[in-house]
């Protein structure tokens, strides 16, 4: 169980207003996902099969009667009544149900899996949807801007210092930030489809998201080591677990059986003669041992038993290389994310530097509106990509944390 407690919180990255919503949503997508759900009736199932081997073998009864009875010294036998108890060997009981228990764990993993990985989708998809619906306001406040821009041109128009050319071109510059907003918009609507289908609802149901996110001044801590500890390696040692249990099984069923069981027969009294013991009972306690004498069965499957631990093994140490190998991936591209965030955050004051220089040009009556349309151009550029800086930046850090955490 202790895995599942430290998974809910693993994906944020910050201390944040945002991530109490976020959080809401990987809750709901937890209690709605149909496949969560699968694995949980697995778990039950894998509990339930612990109580199942806590058994005995079914004990035998039996009845015969003698149709024609068989005589001897004391009288006549009847019937035989016959009772048999068959054991398995000492810790037999006990190792099949340390390894219906480490079936069960390793069942219950992958409950923890699934719902890290649907938190981890959860939350990428949530971040595509705040870096969309913020790349809109920024196209917004730009067309906004280029308006004002057209009304300073048509003014300078009317009074001869600008030419019908560069409204035409603010016109068409405006133009192609509507349909960029639009396609933005289709963009939205698919990405909101596939959020929804995640969370196992309706797809139209709006999505709260917040108005601004920024990427912190330090990384959160993360501990690289922690890798070893992600629930799918633990996997693959919970299957280790299972087989050298399914070893201690084996082993055990190797061992004979004992049964233990009792004969009774009743007895008729003989008339023609008088006699010690005459029409006395038979009572006969058996003790029977099962023993496995060709047991080839029992070798080979302890050899496929080493020979699947190695093969697990084997599959562990690919995964942890695979995941390593991604986590550096992540690690790097978040500090590229941070670069480009940084750079892009400098790039828009000089941007809006020269904003201001081509305004106060313009209050002494020169302005060349060529430039106007390149500094807003690449206002818009530095803001989209600022943008995209940030979504890069939490994706790969809900990556980092997924795998470290």
């Amino acid at each position: 169980m202790k895995q599942l407690k430290i998974i809910i919180g693993f994906l944020f990255v910050s201390v944040l207003a945002y991530t109490q919503q976020l959080e809401s949503y990987i809750q709901e997508g937890w209690g709605n996902n149909l496949n969560i759900q699968s694995f949980e009736l697995r778990y039950a199932v894998a509990k339930e099969k612990i109580k199942e081997v806590n058994t005995l073998p079914n004990t035998q009864f039996g009845i015969g009667y003698f149709v024609s009875e068989p005589e001897t010294r004391t009288g006549p036998q009847r019937a035989k009544f016959s009772i048999q108890q068959k054991l398995p060997w000492f810790g037999t009981i006990t190792a099949r149900e340390n390894y219906s228990t480490a079936i069960a764990e390793a069942e219950y993993v992958d409950i923890v899996i699934t719902k890290r990985k649907l938190a981890l989708s959860i939350s990428q998809s949530y971040y595509k949807l705040f870096a969309i619906q913020n790349k809109q306001k920024i196209l917004y406040d730009n067309i906004l801007l280029l308006q004002t821009y057209e009304k300073l041109a048509l003014t300078s128009v009317e009074v001869g210092k600008a030419s019908a050319v560069d409204v035409l071109k603010l016109q068409i510059r405006q133009n192609e930030l509507e349909q960029h907003k639009a396609v933005l918009k289709e963009n939205f609507l698919a990405e909101q489809i596939v959020f929804n289908a995640l969370l196992n609802r309706d797809s139209g149901i709006d999505i709260i998201l917040p108005d601004e996110m920024n990427i912190p001044l330090e990384d959160p801590i993360s501990d690289n080591g922690n890798l070893q500890f992600n629930p799918e390696l633990l996997k693959y040692d919970k299957i280790y677990e299972s087989i050298k249990q399914l070893e201690v099984l084996n082993r055990k069923e190797k061992a004979p059986q004992i049964g233990f069981g009792l004969d009774y027969i009743p007895v008729s009294e003989r008339n023609d003669v008088t006699i010690n013991d005459n029409g006395k009972d038979i009572i006969m306690p058996m003790v029977s041992f099962s023993i496995p004498i060709f047991n080839k069965r029992y070798d080979s499957r302890t050899r496929q038993n080493k020979l699947h631990q190695q093969e697990i093994t084997a599959q562990k140490e690919e995964q942890l290389n695979r995941m390593e190998t991604i986590l550096g991936k992540a690690i790097s591209n978040r500090n590229t994310a941070r670069i480009k965030y940084n750079t892009q955050k400098e790039n828009l004051k000089q941007a809006k530097n020269a904003e201001e220089i081509l305004i106060k040009n313009y209050e002494t009556g020169t302005i060349d509106f060529n430039d106007v349309l390149d500094i807003q151009e690449l206002q818009l550029k530095f803001q989209l990509n600022q943008i995209e800086s940030v979504e890069l930046y939490y994706r790969q850090a809900a990556i980092i944390n997924y795998l470290t955490n």
